[in-house]
């Protein structure tokens, strides 16, 4: 269950940010059309830029995710998760519910997961024996990355938590750099009047603008990006619905790929609200970072 939590909660929020997909690029052969139309993308950019500011500026919000993935997928099924998200400083405490796709009946599972300080804590529930019977396991990021020169070893081990501490803030950044950026009009969501905004990001558009990889070497850029690649990702478009107080409310990201497409629908709420998340107490627990190094060290 922890690993599995682990891993789907960093897919999950990685498919909202997520380098993959392709450009709708569409080509006008009326000059007025492409005037037209240069002129509407830059009047969505400017909604989006001040919806981008406002938001950086509130540095917290509810946040309510579902993502469904492919049954051929080797993750796939349905995750939801809900609670409070802080940015500068990044923070966040919810609860997230997995349901497999071979898990026709029965509830879905359940996990709490703190992130704060640059450490994931997850709730292990049962306290198993083999974490000395303490409640809570964590990953300290920061520790991990200096004691470990193995690219490799840290991505298993991390499952994909150095992608999850995306905010909506750092999102609608990475929407502002889509070229095809359109205004689709007005609607309800979520009991709020909201524009809604569509626009789409190659890989190598993604790669310049999402801030999780700076820290890679070009080398380590070519491997990601070639790895996407190969793993046939055919699409990745997305929706933005902003309200009249220019947050964004509701955000849906569709990722095309050879085993089906992953969806994913997060909304907003509470912005500004204080994002109050404490770190579990150190004594009930377990450094799963050490524990799994050298799990993976007696393996060798």
């Amino acid at each position: 269950m922890y690993n599995a939590s682990v891993r789907r909660a960093g897919v999950s929020l990685a498919a909202v940010t997520v380098l993959v997909g392709v450009t709708a690029c569409q080509n006008g052969s009326d000059k007025a059309e492409g005037t037209e139309r240069d002129a509407g993308r830059r009047a969505a950019t400017r909604a989006l830029t001040a919806a981008y500011e406002k938001t950086a500026a509130a540095k917290s919000a509810k946040v309510t995710m579902t993502m469904s993935a492919p049954a051929t997928m080797p993750d796939g099924g349905d995750t939801k998760m809900s609670g409070v998200m802080g940015w500068d400083p990044f923070v966040m405490d919810v609860t997230m519910s997995e349901k497999p796709a071979e898990k026709s009946a029965g509830g879905a599972e359940k996990t709490h997961m703190i992130w704060i300080d640059d450490t994931v804590y997850m709730d292990m529930g049962e306290r198993p024996a083999e974490f000395d019977g303490k409640k809570w396991g964590k990953f300290d990021l920061g520790a991990a990355v200096g004691q470990t020169g193995d690219a490799q070893l840290m991505k298993q081990m991390t499952a994909g938590l150095e992608d999850m501490n995306q905010d909506p803030a750092q999102q609608l950044g990475m929407f502002l750099n889509s070229p095809d950026i359109k205004h689709l009009g007005t609607g309800k969501i979520n009991g709020q009047r909201a524009e809604r905004y569509k626009g789409s990001l190659t890989a190598e558009e993604g790669l310049k603008t999402n801030k999780s990889v700076k820290a890679l070497t070009p080398r380590e850029r070519e491997a990601l990006l070639a790895n996407i690649k190969k793993a046939g990702i055919k699409g990745y478009d997305y929706d933005v619905w902003v309200n009249g107080d220019d947050y964004p409310v509701k955000m849906d990201v569709k990722i095309k790929t050879p085993q089906g497409t992953i969806t994913t629908t997060a909304s907003f709420s509470d912005y500004g609200a204080k994002a109050s998340v404490q770190a579990p107490p150190a004594d009930d627990t377990v450094d799963l970072f050490k524990m799994l190094k050298e799990l993976t060290n007696q393996k060798k």
